[in-house]
């Protein structure tokens, strides 16, 4: 160590999320989806099966100690590195160190933080040595894998999803953080209202809860009230992630579907909170009015539209105005979905193979050679025979029908 690093570690103040980071899987809070007795992730743990893993989830869930603490219960190297800055090169000398570790006897555990950073060829120079067994691999992601890793990385590495930790852990989380900076910088006292605001900002997040913590013991004087921590958080983190974008789009439309106003309205000011365009929501809102309002209420669309053109004429923040007023019209609208399962029946049919002409008299009869064919031959004006049966559809479809009344 030289003289930087020495002054570096003397200087260093390792923030309390860090400190108070689980040391066994029984101090593990909120994931009992993934740490369960019953749960075949503990069980593989137990039975010191090692496998590679992908774990997708919000910050602060625990992604970086559920691998750290896999690593300790097989006794595995274990070697981190962040997508951030880290490429092939770290990925090369990671790959002799395994081989070091494998002549000594120990396997090896790499853990990629953030592996949705790392591009195609990156991701795809894990999986030769994944493939062998040089060495067992743990990514963690935010974002769904689905959309950024690539089916190849999928194929061996297990997805396990974890949720954001629940209110009730989030609660224990943070008053372990502040029983600890009570007992080594002195007695204080936490108001029940300033826990609560700290558990509800913290979303799940059990690293924004610690640091929540921390900040409000140090900017407090014997008593942590909720007016401190307001001041010190001041907004709430909205969390909206590329998939998230995908997932409220469609809790929104099977909302409106659904025929909920008050759900639908939630996720229209969640998206809106969130930067999303709201030409993207108009555009969602038509959809709907069209594929699951139809025609059991036309004046669904005509608002939806109206809606569209309001963003255009008035701009954000006055278009969440008419924006609610469609999303209300339209979740309590008649629903029919007549329109979009006989327009898709007939491309499925027409695609399958029944693709035939119209019948002769219904074909173009207005230029010269077209009598030469029988073009238009026996067709009847319908204005003027309202009540003379003719067949319009293709002659081997006669009796096919598309809309059931």
């Amino acid at each position: 160590m030289n003289l930087f690093d020495s002054l570096e570690e003397n200087n260093k103040q390792t923030p309390l999320a860090e400190i108070m980071r689980p040391k066994t899987l029984e101090e593990f809070l909120g994931q009992t989806g993934v740490i369960n007795e019953n749960s075949p992730f503990l069980k593989l743990l137990k039975a010191k099966r090692l496998f590679s893993f992908i774990l997708w989830g919000p910050p602060g869930c625990g992604k970086t100690t559920l691998s750290r603490l896999c690593a300790k219960y097989h006794n595995a190297f274990f070697v981190e590195l962040s997508a951030v800055n880290s490429g092939v090169k770290e990925i090369k000398d990671t790959v002799e160190l395994s081989k070091q570790k494998l002549r000594e006897g120990t396997k090896t555990i790499v853990f990629i933080d953030e592996i949705h950073r790392f591009s195609k060829t990156q991701q795809d120079a894990l999986l030769p040595h994944v493939e062998k067994g040089l060495f067992y691999f743990i990514g963690s992601t935010t974002e769904n894998p689905s959309f950024h890793t690539t089916p190849a990385l999928i194929s061996r590495a297990q997805v396990i999803m974890l949720k954001p930790i629940d209110s009730e852990n989030i609660k224990k989380i943070a008053l372990r953080g502040f029983e600890y900076l009570s007992k080594t910088y002195g007695e204080k006292t936490l108001d029940d209202d300033a826990l609560d605001t700290i558990v509800e900002f913290a979303q799940g997040d059990a690293r924004f809860c610690l640091n929540a913590i921390e900040n409000s013991y140090f900017a407090s004087d014997k008593e942590i009230k909720k007016d401190t921590v307001e001041q010190l958080l001041q907004k709430s983190n909205v969390r909206y992630s590329i998939d998230m974008h995908y997932d409220y789009a469609s809790a929104f439309q099977k909302s409106l579907r659904g025929s909920d106003p008050d759900a639908a309205i939630y996720y229209l000011a969640k998206m809106l909170i969130s930067g999303e365009d709201p030409r993207f929501i108009a555009r969602r809102l038509l959809v709907v009015a069209s594929e699951d309002v139809g025609n059991a209420d036309f004046r669904a669309l005509l608002v939806a539209e109206a809606a569209l053109r309001s963003i255009e004429h008035l701009g954000m923040p006055e278009a969440r105005i008419p924006l609610a007023q469609a999303v209300e019209f339209v979740a309590r609208a008649k629903k029919s979905n007549r329109a979009i399962v006989a327009i898709d029946n007939a491309i499925k049919d027409i695609k399958s193979g029944l693709d035939f002409l119209p019948p002769m008299h219904l074909r173009d009869a207005h230029y010269k050679d077209a009598s030469k064919y029988g073009f238009g031959e026996g067709y009847i004006y319908t204005h003027d025979n309202p009540d003379v049966f003719q067949y319009f559809m293709p002659d081997e479809l006669k009796d096919k029908k598309y809309f059931n009344f």
